[in-house]
């Protein structure tokens, strides 16, 4: 839980460059978010975690994660973010985004106690505000 006036950061890792903007976009009108960082691909978004495992103002607190990339899937990232979950200087919070809706896909995500939710794109505007305004 924030506490009263906290700011949050806020993490994409997808490869799709115009959703990387929109969601930007998007998130950033929300009055509780701090930064936004944008990578686009797993292996890129987990060096940076791990270089930054002590540094809480660097952390994201919420990732909004993609299954279909490069170098490194979604599927991937949730391996290795699991290993140096409890080296972590903060709780951070997954969801999985995908514009996929196959039922395996789903079946995993859910099966994944590190993933908070599954949400299938496109995600609006107001599902930021919903998840932005219950995490803070």
């Amino acid at each position: 839980m924030l506490h009263e006036g906290s700011k949050e950061i806020i993490c994409i890792i997808d490869d799709d460059e115009v959703y990387q903007y929109t969601a930007t976009k998007s998130i950033k009108s929300s009055s509780v978010v701090k930064r936004v960082l944008v990578f686009g691909d797993g292996e890129e978004a987990f060096n940076y975690l791990n270089e930054n495992l002590g540094v809480r103002e660097k952390l994201p607190d919420i990732i909004f994660l993609d299954i279909n990339m490069p170098y490194m899937d979604g599927w991937e990232f949730m391996e290795q973010f699991v290993k140096i979950k409890p080296k972590l200087s903060k709780p951070i919070t997954v969801y999985m985004i995908s514009s996929s809706v196959v039922p395996d896909d789903i079946e995993k995500a859910n099966s994944i106690s590190d993933i908070s939710d599954y949400i299938i794109k496109p995600i609006t505007q107001q599902m930021f505000r919903e998840i932005l305004d219950t995490k803070s």
